[in-house]
């Protein structure tokens, strides 16, 4: 599958700063890393992909094809997990899938079956099929929530912030599963939590007010990062000093002891620190905005755009798919 995003730009309101800014992407199949700041511009780029808003200006093709214009196609291709999904708690996961599948125009019958039958075991929850949905955890209802993006077996699946809301171990289960799905067609995963790609993402790309900052694979993000991220190993008292002057990713302390990763300023690093070279995938993203100044703070005001605009759509989607 061939993705082109090129010279992609919204502006929600005429005057305003806007939220995707001459964006151009190439996405093909495998894992796609799309990382970036609150109010970056990812949710804004994922309705478009997902048809469920036009940009301004701009277009996105899917193996040639205009999304614009082929809008129902492009939905038989899409899988889609929103950051807030829910099921109705007094479904069975069985029943909610069966009835998504439903909405999908999959055919009645024992193939329905067998389809929703295949999504529950993709996401190991053959064993929980016959439970309510209302009773399930964090970490549950987002499998659940591959489940239901998967039921069409979509060639492209976009997740949008994929470990909202749950604890450490559901988050490793979660990040393998998206490798093991993500083996045959192309996964769009877009998040501000760099930990959330795991080692599946072929490539990444780094968005900031609503332009691409960074585009390539890990790798090229960790070499630019090299040199950037310092250890020190001090007192309570000199490692409150260090942070105040430093961006710092970890603090763990060992009774009056503290280890302190972070990230070199203009000024280097402080008295005793030494140069870190093997850095994390986090390390390296934060050394990186670091950079460029960390343009990290976040637009309020377009996000609430964003938000009430994508809020219309969704209800404008929901009265066209049961018309």
């Amino acid at each position: 599958m061939d993705i082109q995003i090129s010279s992609l730009s919204k502006t929600y309101q005429k005057g305003a700063r806007p939220a995707l800014d001459n964006l151009s992407l190439r996405i093909s199949t495998g894992t796609f890393g799309l990382l970036g700041p609150n109010g970056a511009g990812k949710t804004t780029l994922i309705k478009i992909l997902s048809t469920q808003m036009e940009p301004t200006a701009g277009e996105v093709t899917i193996d040639g094809l205009h999304i614009s214009a082929g809008r129902g196609e492009v939905r038989q291709r899409l899988g889609y997990l929103p950051q807030h999904f829910g099921a109705y708690p007094d479904l069975t996961a069985f029943e909610f899938l069966d009835y998504m599948a439903r909405l999908a125009h999959i055919r009645p019958g024992n193939h329905r079956k067998q389809v929703v039958e295949e999504a529950l075991e993709a996401v190991a929850m053959t064993k929980v099929r016959d439970k309510y949905t209302g009773t399930f955890s964090g970490g549950m209802k987002r499998r659940l929530g591959i489940a239901q993006a998967i039921l069409a077996e979509p060639e492209f699946l976009i997740v949008d912030e994929p470990t909202v809301g749950l604890d450490p171990e559901e988050r490793v289960r979660f990040r393998k599963l998206m490798e093991e799905i993500g083996r045959d067609r192309t996964i769009l995963l877009s998040t501000h939590i760099v930990a959330d790609l795991g080692a599946a993402c072929r490539e990444i790309s780094i968005l900031d007010t609503g332009r691409t900052v960074f585009s390539g694979s890990p790798a090229e993000l960790f070499r630019s990062s090299v040199g950037a991220v310092f250890e020190l190993i001090t007192s309570v008292e000199m490692a409150d000093k260090a942070e105040q002057n430093h961006e710092v990713v970890s603090r763990i302390s060992a009774g009056d002891r503290v280890t302190l990763r972070a990230i070199a300023s203009e000024n280097g690093m402080p008295p005793g620190a030494t140069r870190v070279d093997e850095t994390t995938l986090e390390e390296s993203y934060m050394a990186f905005m670091s950079a460029r100044g960390r343009a990290t703070v976040a637009r309020q005001d377009d996000e609430l755009l964003d938000e009430s605009s994508t809020m219309e759509v969704d209800e404008r989607e929901i009265r066209e798919a049961v018309s």
